[in-house]
């Protein structure tokens, strides 16, 4: 059922707006397990060939294009069924959960968020999607605080 509401308010155009820009996809330990075993590599080579760490975190490298490193304009994500945390949870962050002017911004940004969806069915349904996905972050020191929710 939430999948169903959710398709009524996001629907994924795979443009890849989301995976463009440096540095802002963090991945959380189970993260880099998930994505090792898709790659078949084991986790710390991983983290050597396609992350870096900033302030205690592991972040996924952009590529010499400014997008994620794992995205490619032929084929998109090249690590979708594999994909981190984060990147599941979009549109569903903090700030657009929380704040009506920061979903504002993303409706702007992001063609595959409905322009009609008001931000208290927004919040109410992206909450719901992220508990029911096990998407909520729980440790700040190792995972995005974009899925840590008040």
């Amino acid at each position: 059922m939430i999948d169903e509401a959710r398709d009524g308010i996001f629907h994924c155009r795979m443009c890849g707006r989301c995976c463009e820009g440096c540095g802002g996809i963090v991945v959380s330990p189970g993260d880099i397990a998930r994505l090792s075993a898709f790659l078949h590599l084991a986790s710390d080579e991983f983290v050597a060939r396609y992350g870096e760490r900033t302030a205690g975190k592991v972040k996924i490298r952009s590529g010499d294009t400014d997008y994620c490193i794992f995205f490619s304009k032929e084929e998109g994500c090249t690590v979708h069924e594999a994909k981190p945390a984060v990147c599941r949870a979009w549109p569903y962050f903090r700030g657009n959960i929380v704040d009506p002017e920061s979903l504002g911004l993303a409706k702007g940004f992001c063609p595959g968020i409905s322009p009609y969806v008001g931000h208290d069915d927004f919040a109410r349904l992206g909450r719901e999607y992220l508990r029911e996905h096990n998407l909520l972050a729980s440790n700040p020191t190792c995972e995005a605080l974009t899925l840590i929710l008040p």
